[in-house]
């Protein structure tokens, strides 16, 4: 029975690479940079903190940032899936992109706000 046991954590263990929780189904990834996105654990985190900075930024930017933000992003997500799955192109576009979306933050939402 232990050794069951043992053999069901093992299998579930081996498993939890690709139960990643990106921004996009990982399931209905087709381009090579989602799919790389995907299978790497640390593009996986930044994919999800890029994400959640942007819809905050959406949410704060008045009605007409918005729609120049959104440009951005979809400007941003041709260059990042032009790397296809060069992990280091990746790495760099998250890491770019976030520094903007976290200066944006600071200077457009968090310096005008009741904080």
């Amino acid at each position: 029975m232990n050794k069951l046991l043992a053999y069901g954590v093992l299998v579930s263990l081996m498993a939890l690479p690709q139960a990643h929780a990106a921004s996009f189904s990982c399931k209905a990834a087709k381009l090579k940079a989602e799919q790389q996105i995907c299978q790497n654990i640390g593009l996986n985190d930044a994919d999800v903190k890029l994400a959640t900075t942007y819809q905050i930024i959406l949410h704060a930017l008045p009605m007409g940032g918005r729609d120049a933000e959104k440009d951005k992003q979809f400007q941003w997500l041709k260059q990042r899936n032009s790397c296809g799955a060069n992990t280091p192109c990746l790495k760099r576009a998250y890491a770019q992109r976030q520094l903007q979306l976290d200066q944006l933050l600071q200077d457009r939402v968090l310096s005008h706000g009741p904080f």
